[in-house]
């Protein structure tokens, strides 16, 4: 059996390239084939090695919280001030209770492995401070650019156009104490691990599509009915 680690899922942005469609509402109640994202999340790790999971929340925040409040979940409040991915996973250390911790964005439709069992299996600890799951731009639906990320033939990961970052990842927390901003990219921390030659990628092989825009939930649908016929 896989350890079990603990799952901090990002929730709390703004989603404002939905533009009409978070007007009123979060981005993660946003609806895709009629189910919010957030449960399309939950769905998606339901049977991963998951100990605890935490959702932030700030933007419609009780919105969310009272969608969420039957399952088992804690909460990570930045209502009094949005913290961005780093920021927002310094703030939930101490609800997430190991400093090993998976993270994952809560506006992306998957269909394939286990995002977070594959990490789980492939988590060195002797060798990594994180592990990004990464799809090649073919596979990136909904995703405009030319990728994130070089994979190395060991694994390691390095900045420049190939691999596309899926918002799935596991690492070590202990680096966010070397960053002095309240409100920072989890990029920053991703540099620090590089320069120490501890940052690695996983290719991801399934159907995966970007939901931070409105014309990305035709696409997410596509995913979603192709997988089941």
């Amino acid at each position: 059996m896989s350890k079990q680690f603990p799952l901090m899922i990002f929730a709390a942005g703004k989603g404002t390239r939905m533009g009409e469609l978070t007007r009123h509402q979060p981005k993660p109640l946003v609806k895709v084939a009629g189910k919010a994202l957030i449960d399309h999340t939950l769905t998606t790790v339901e049977n991963a090695p998951v100990s605890r999971t935490i959702v932030n929340i700030c933007y419609f925040g009780e919105m969310l919280q009272d969608h969420l409040n039957n399952r088992d979940l804690v909460f990570s409040d930045e209502s009094a001030e949005l913290l961005e991915t780093g920021g927002g996973l310094r703030k939930a250390a101490p609800l997430l209770q190991d400093s090993t911790v998976f993270t994952l964005n809560s506006d992306a439709i998957w269909r394939g492995p286990d995002p977070l069992q594959m990490l789980a299996d492939h988590w060195d600890a002797n060798r990594m401070d994180a592990l990004l799951l990464l799809i090649t731009p073919e596979q990136a639906r909904g995703h405009k650019g030319q990728g994130d990320f070089i994979l190395n033939d060991h694994g390691q990961i390095s900045r420049g156009p190939g691999y596309v970052y899926t918002g799935a990842q596991i690492l070590r927390t202990e680096g966010l104490d070397k960053i002095n901003e309240t409100a920072f990219s989890l990029n920053l921390l991703w540099d620090l691990y590089d320069k120490s030659d501890r940052l690695y990628g996983l290719h991801w092989p399934g159907a995966w599509c970007d939901v931070g825009q409105p014309e990305s939930i035709p696409l997410a649908e596509e995913i979603l009915k192709d997988c089941d016929v």
